[in-house]
């Protein structure tokens, strides 16, 4: 008996139980996209290869329903709210990426995040990779430059933002805090209140050398890691 209860304690630590009642509570003049209790403002990604910003513009009303249709069943499988009102993803094979309903142009967006050991996500702005999220301790992933922490436009090339200014991470089964801010093309980046990136252009991955959108949903990757999200704001800029 004392056994699971000292079980139960760390796990408890470990994963979080919301006792903050300002979670899940957008500041004002910002827009809440997470209750802690619905997905109202959220779908699945599209299955490939319509999981690409420039792919979907071709498809026709219909089509885009009964994809959207099949991406959302997917979605209710891996991705979940937690008593403790915490979405969580549970990182299992056949999983994708959650998306805003909505898509925006220019933006701040909050969010906190929480990764397991050696977890890999990210956050996908204007449909397009990535803000990463990654555990720094993870050895496998220092030759892609884990151990620089997160926060950096991982898929831009070197010298633009790909890796952060500093290492900004808390320890793994803590709770860290992006501030997103995107004009233009610009993207600034703050991690648990450090700046980590600051006014770099975003590259568009999928189509080299082009104009990335103008307008496009924000997307929380799944990269087949346990990952948890909560206080998702932002806050349309002109």
């Amino acid at each position: 008996m004392l056994l699971r209860k000292m079980l139960a304690i760390l796990l408890i630590g470990f994963f979080g139980v919301n006792i903050n009642a300002d979670d899940n509570k957008a500041s004002e003049g910002f827009v809440n996209l997470f209750d802690g209790k619905t997905l109202n403002n959220w779908k699945g990604l599209l299955h490939k290869p319509f999981d690409k910003p420039h792919k979907r513009q071709g498809l026709d009303a219909k089509k885009l329903v009964e994809l959207q249709s099949k991406a959302n069943e997917s979605m209710r499988k891996h991705w979940h709210i937690t008593e403790s009102g915490e979405l969580f993803f549970d990182g299992e094979k056949g999983g994708h990426s959650l998306a805003t309903v909505k898509q925006y142009g220019n933006f701040e967006f909050h969010v906190s995040w929480k990764l397991s050991k050696n977890g890999d996500s990210g956050i996908y702005v204007r449909g397009l990779p990535q803000i990463q999220i990654w555990d720094p301790a993870n050895v496998k992933a220092h030759k892609h430059g884990a151990d620089k922490g997160s926060g950096g436009i991982w898929n831009n090339p070197k010298g633009l933002g790909k890796f952060p200014l500093v290492k900004a991470d808390k320890p793994i089964g803590e709770w860290n805090k992006f501030v997103i801010r995107m004009i233009g093309d610009d993207v600034t980046i703050y991690l648990n209140d450090q700046l980590v990136v600051d006014k770099q252009p975003l590259k568009n991955l999928w189509q080299k050398g082009k104009p990335i959108p103008v307008k496009e949903q924000i997307e929380l990757q799944c990269h087949g890691d346990p990952v948890w999200f909560k206080n998702i704001y932002i806050k349309e800029l002109p």
